[in-house]
């Protein structure tokens, strides 16, 4: 339970961080889509989703860790604030490919 409150927490305050805080221009709009902590909440790996360059963002989000670890320290109480591992989230395009994919199947499969 205590690591579901702590994601929801993080998920919260890095989205605020991400989207409020850094004024990077280079980071584009995105969405943190979830987060996987280990059980001694000392690592989190975040999962966003962009609508623009996904890689450019990914670049800017590593370069801007110590950023976004000290923005958390001051916003969130906990013993270690965990160290940040960022990774695109393709499952958004992926569940889009599979219905684009099952809808063309039963486009075919009518006419």
């Amino acid at each position: 339970m205590r690591i579901e409150r702590v994601v929801a927490q993080l998920k919260k305050e890095l989205s605020y961080i991400v989207t409020q805080e850094i004024k990077d221009p280079r980071l584009g709009l995105i969405t943190i889509t979830r987060i996987v902590m280990t059980p001694d909440l000392k690592e989190a790996t975040i999962f966003f989703s962009s609508l623009d360059d996904k890689r450019q963002a990914l670049e800017t989000l590593q370069r801007a860790k110590g950023y976004i670890r000290s923005s958390l320290a001051r916003r969130i109480r906990m013993k270690f604030i965990p160290v940040l591992d960022f990774r695109i989230d393709d499952g958004l395009e992926y569940s889009q490919h599979i219905s684009d994919l099952i809808d063309e199947i039963n486009k075919d499969h009518k006419g």
